[in-house]
């Protein structure tokens, strides 16, 4: 399989989308990753692959200070159970790792659904491998991905 960073340029190149790969030093969360890279969690956008109960996928795009909410993305595409894979599982539907999960250049094509408040944004995202992350313009990843846009987060529970 070729370099992750190899895949996300080569399928970025494909889509017409500019993006940016920049290398940082490892984070254990998200919001060190934000800190590192100088940016607030709002900035960072979360690539979550869910599971759906017919073994298909699909890609959930939410800001790194709003957690995904269940009701509205189920509403949304229209089933009643979603569930985030385990890793290996994600792994096999993306060929990326948890943490560096990125639409772009997954070895599936799995429809796309971004939270609303990505719109009009340069975001920071997974770069399909740890220690990098990637930059785009998120109406950009929209439009070359035929991303659904819909309200699909809440705000994150506050850690006590």
């Amino acid at each position: 399989m070729p370099d992750p960073l190899d895949r996300v340029r080569d399928a970025a190149a494909a889509r017409g989308l500019d993006i940016e790969l920049r290398e940082r030093p490892a984070a254990s969360s998200l919001a060190e990753a934000a800190s590192l890279l100088g940016l607030q969690p709002a900035d960072i956008v979360k690539t979550l692959v869910v599971k759906k109960s017919d073994d298909t996928y699909l890609f959930a795009l939410i800001p790194g200070d709003l957690a995904i909410s269940w009701p509205k993305l189920r509403a949304l595409v229209g089933v009643n159970k979603l569930r985030l894979p385990e890793p290996d599982l994600a792994l096999a539907a993306t060929g990326y790792e948890r943490g560096t999960i990125v639409p772009i250049g997954s070895t599936n094509d799995w429809p796309v659904y971004a939270d609303a408040s990505i719109v009009g944004r340069r975001i920071a995202m997974g770069a399909g491998a740890h220690g990098y992350s990637l930059f785009v313009d998120a109406d950009d990843l929209i439009r070359a991905y035929d991303a659904t846009v819909a309200d699909i987060s809440q705000p994150a529970a506050s850690a006590s």
